[in-house]
């Protein structure tokens, strides 16, 4: 699947939490072990956090503030604690653009179980502005976890990318090898990496890697934290004659206005790279200068496609190599 310099890597692809899942390590012997670890982690992530999922810790929260109407605090596992961490540092990170209590509003609007199960087109719904609570609403002290019955928590903005960096950084650890992880449009890689780094291309246009790609496209290196790319266009649906997608603005509790087709993302982590190109697709155009004061290397696609740089994305090189990673 890729293959950088010399050192031959041995990759796996599957699919778990509702998207494909990558799984490169740099040492081939070390792929069973790897991927073992990875189901394990990926599902209990999935038991955790999964809102769709009726015997899900989360869902089983959710139940208990309704049945007790009340705020008092809840014990929670230490994975959903976790989970739940990294949602509200990616919203305070955020300015609340990233917000994990748009549960509710994504319900309203079809997203109310696993995508693959959504029809794509339906009848007109009732679209209506809506606040939602608010993460400072949400309060985690250590496992108590306290918020108002109201509350319906979505970790779909972050759970993915925090759950590669914590897999690949397990992997690399245990495994003594270079990983990456990738898991739909969140890559997080480990431990050493191939000679001249990771190298994924990125493309805002759904396809196969091993094709030449349609529109646009980037051929990037990484050695170290995570890449992460937001699309309004990937997860889409129709209802009337109202296009919908999966990333919500939470102070409408709509759709954010379609300004980029994509946004990608390079960090320290997966996390925190996964966080920016989400609030990235939320504030429209303000985002080029909001990464640009970062510091956060990024390559946003706009709807009619003309692609921006800043913070020092590598420049465009459409005539490259096809056989590597690709992400959207």
């Amino acid at each position: 699947m890729q293959q950088a310099g010399p050192q031959q890597e041995a990759a796996a692809s599957w699919r778990a939490l509702g998207t494909l899942v990558h799984l490169v390590v740099t040492e081939p012997s070390c792929l069973p072990a790897a991927r073992c670890l990875l189901e394990a982690d990926l599902a209990a992530v999935d038991l955790a956090c999964s809102r769709f999922r009726a015997d899900s810790e989360i869902c089983a929260l959710q139940i208990t503030g309704q049945t007790t109407g009340d705020t008092k605090g809840q014990q929670v596992s230490p994975l959903l604690a976790e989970a739940i961490a990294v949602a509200l540092r990616a919203a305070e990170l955020t300015d609340g653009d990233v917000d994990p209590t748009v549960g509710a509003a994504m319900s309203a609007i079809g997203y109310d179980r696993d995508f693959e199960r959504i029809d794509r087109t339906g009848p007109d719904v009732p679209l209506t502005v809506r606040t939602v609570p608010g993460w400072r609403e949400v309060r985690l002290e250590g496992r108590t976890l306290t918020m108002p019955a109201s509350v319906q928590l979505d970790l779909g903005a972050t759970a993915k990318a925090w759950a590669a960096d914590r897999s690949a950084a397990r992997i690399a650890r245990q495994a003594g090898c270079g990983v990456l992880v990738g898991l739909g449009g969140d890559i997080a890689v480990a431990g050493p990496a191939p000679e001249g780094g990771w190298r994924i291309r990125v493309q805002d246009v759904t396809g196969d890697p091993d094709e030449t790609p349609e529109g646009p496209y980037a051929l990037i290196a990484i050695r170290d934290g995570g890449l992460a790319t937001s699309s309004t266009k990937a997860r889409r649906w129709q209802r009337g004659g109202d296009v919908l997608h999966h990333i919500l603005n939470p102070r409408t509790g709509l759709p954010a206005d379609p300004v980029w087709r994509t946004v990608s993302v390079a960090a320290g982590t997966c996390a925190d790279a996964n966080a920016a190109s989400t609030a990235a697709v939320i504030r429209g155009r303000a985002a080029l200068g909001w990464l640009a004061r970062l510091g956060l290397p990024a390559r946003l696609v706009d709807a009619s496609g003309v692609v921006f740089t800043v913070a020092g994305w590598p420049q465009e090189t459409p005539q490259e190599t096809q056989s590597e990673l690709s992400q959207k």
